[in-house]
């Protein structure tokens, strides 16, 4: 199993680990504090040093915070990424609400505010906008993070789930490089495989952050065609490759594209984590990148 190694994400860093670590599910994990850190300290052991985060994601870093402040020392050893942007909780008074993006100054500010006092720490080593917000004033969002890297609370600055023109919207505004767009890829979902997000972040060297590489389970629990066919042509590649398992397939699949992606691990087991990491080891070719393709579209290429 190899050791994950540390890649540049952008022209003006910063450098993440080629696999990040997601927290959005932390609350469901059941652990104790102490065993929240011995789990992060484990991923961190193996090379992992970067982790995902976000303010809409429940208690999730408020739980990660507590882990992290039985051992301050470990906040030296990683990388953290939080976003904001989505707001789906009604205030405590009952006032009516529908969940909503909000890219404006103050939700910025208290945002990052919350998120930084949540982790328990002085800085965040990257902050996304979570969501592409339609009322995005891109000058107010590009002065508000001159401000938060002025006051050392931010170091970079990303996107997620941007299209290529919301995302050259931003940067146009920005003097430092957008360090990432945080997007889904899997061999269900193809949509930035074939609207030029990929396209636009291979030419900027820019690496995307890869989430739901598993599509949300679909591929193992769905009946559809799509997916039985997927399943059919991912074990003929366990074999093919010696994996331990289709995931492994998968993860290798999404990280054979030139675009570089850094892929995000969603599993609270260290076990499904060492797996993972396998994935690096595997040697797929380009026809057998492209027989996914083929599973998934139920045709060949033109």
């Amino acid at each position: 199993m190899s050791n994950v190694e540390k890649v540049l994400m952008a022209s003006q860093g910063p450098e993440f680990s080629q696999l990040v670590q997601g927290y959005w599910r932390l609350g469901a994990w059941n652990m104790t504090a102490q065993a929240r850190l011995t789990f992060l300290k484990q991923h961190i052991e193996l090379g992992i040093s970067t982790v995902d985060n976000a303010a809409i994601y429940g208690d999730s870093e408020q739980l990660f915070g507590e882990a992290l402040a039985l051992d301050s020392s470990v906040r030296e050893q990683i990388q953290i990424v939080s976003k904001f942007g989505i707001n789906g909780i009604a205030p405590a008074t009952g006032e009516k609400r529908v969940s909503h993006y909000d890219s404006s100054k103050a939700l910025i500010l208290s945002s990052t505010e919350n998120s930084l006092k949540r982790l328990g720490v002085e800085q965040l080593d990257a902050l996304l906008v979570h969501r592409p917000d339609f009322l995005m004033d891109v000058d107010v969002v590009a002065e508000t993070f001159a401000e938060l890297k002025a006051s050392g609370k931010v170091k970079h600055f990303g996107v997620s789930n941007f299209s290529t023109s919301q995302f050259e919207l931003l940067q146009s505004r920005l003097d430092a490089p957008l360090i990432t767009n945080q997007i889904e890829i899997n061999p269900i979902n193809f949509d930035v495989l074939e609207d030029g997000t990929v396209d636009q972040l291979q030419r900027l060297c820019v690496r995307p952050m890869a989430w739901s590489c598993l599509a949300g389970g679909d591929l193992f629990s769905s009946d559809s065609d799509q997916a039985r066919r997927l399943r059919g042509t991912l074990l003929e590649l366990q074999t093919e490759l010696d994996a331990s398992s289709i995931e492994q397939v998968v993860f290798a699949w999404v990280l054979k594209h030139p675009s570089n992606p850094v892929a995000l691990i969603g599993s609270g087991k260290i076990d499904r984590v060492k797996e993972t990491i396998g994935a690096l080891d595997l040697k797929m070719n380009t026809e057998q990148w492209y027989r996914i393709w083929t599973a998934s579209k139920g045709h060949g290429v033109a």
